[in-house]
C-alpha cells in the first residue's frame, strides 16, 4: 500500500488501520510511517491504544517517530493520562523511543506507581531514557518504593531500571535492603547482585535473596538476640 497524502489513499490508510487483518494493519503502520504525513499522527495515537497486537504496536510506535516531534509530542503527553492502560502504556513507550526531554514532566509518581503493572514497568523503562541530570537519585527514591511488587517479569523490569540509573540509586537501594517487608528486602539484594554481576540470571538471584533474607540476612533482624 502506498500512502500519497490524497484523500482517497489517505482514507484507505486509515481503514487499513482498523482493519481486522493484523498484517493489513502492519502493512498500514509501515506505509505510513514510510511517508509521514501529519494528517496521520492523531489515527496512529488513536490506534496505539486498542490495537492487540504487539508487532502492530511496535510498528505504530515506529511511525510515530518518524512524524516531527511537534506534531506528537503534545497527543503523546495526553494519552499517558488516559483512562485505558493501553493508551498510558503505549504513549510511554512512544515517548522513550522518541527520547525528547520536555517529555519528562508528565512522568508523574503516579504513572511509576500505576496499579496496571504494564503500565508501571513502561514508566519505569521511560523514566530511566528520560530522566534529566540531577534527577536519577529522586527517581531511585520512588522506584525503590515498588519494590517487591509483581510477578517475576515485573520485579525483573524494576531491578533492570534501577540497575540502569547507576550508582545514583545505591542510597536507595540500601534502604530498601533494611525494609521490613521481606519480599521488599529479597528483591533488593537481587537487584544489587544484578547490578554487580549482569550475566547472573535474576530467578537465580532472587531466589538466593530470598533464602538469605529467611536465615535472617539483609537487614533482617528475626531469629537474633
Amino acid at each position: 500500500m502506498t500512502v500519497t497524502g490524497q484523500g482517497t489513499d489517505e482514507a484507505r490508510a486509515l481503514r487499513a488501520l482498523r482493519d481486522e487483518r493484523s498484517s493489513v494493519r502492519l502493512s498500514a503502520a509501515l506505509a505510513i510511517g514510510s511517508t509521514p504525513d501529519p494528517r496521520f499522527v492523531g489515527p496512529l495515537v488513536e490506534r496505539c491504544a486498542v490495537e492487540p497486537e504487539f508487532l502492530v504496536r511496535d510498528m505504530l510506535t515506529w511511525a510515530l517517530t518518524r512524524h516531527p516531534v511537534a506534531g506528537t509530542l503534545p497527543l503523546l503527553l495526553r494519552e499517558v493520562r488516559s483512562e485505558r492502560p493501553q493508551a498510558r502504556s503505549q504513549a510511554l513507550h512512544t515517548l522513550s523511543k522518541v527520547g525528547d526531554p520536555r517529555a519528562w514532566p508528565a512522568i508523574t509518581r503516579a504513572l511509576l506507581t500505576d496499579a496496571d503493572d504494564e503500565v508501571a514497568r513502561t514508566a519505569w523503562r521511560t523514566a530511566v531514557v528520560l530522566v534529566p541530570e540531577g534527577e536519577a537519585a529522586a527517581l531511585a527514591a520512588v522506584l525503590v518504593t515498588q519494590l517487591g511488587r509483581g510477578g517475576q517479569e515485573t520485579q525483573l523490569s524494576l531491578s533492570r531500571a534501577l540497575v540502569d540509573l547507576g550508582s545514583t540509586m545505591v542510597p536507595a537501594l540500601d534502604a530498601a535492603k533494611r525494609a521490613t517487608d521481606p519480599d521488599v528486602r529479597a528483591h533488593a539484594l537481587a537487584t544489587e547482585r544484578l547490578r554487580d554481576d549482569p550475566d547472573t540470571g535474576f530467578a537465580f538471584a532472587l531466589e538466593e535473596a530470598k533464602r538469605v533474607v529467611a536465615l535472617g540476612g539483609a537487614g533482617s533482624t528475626e531469629g537474633r538476640s
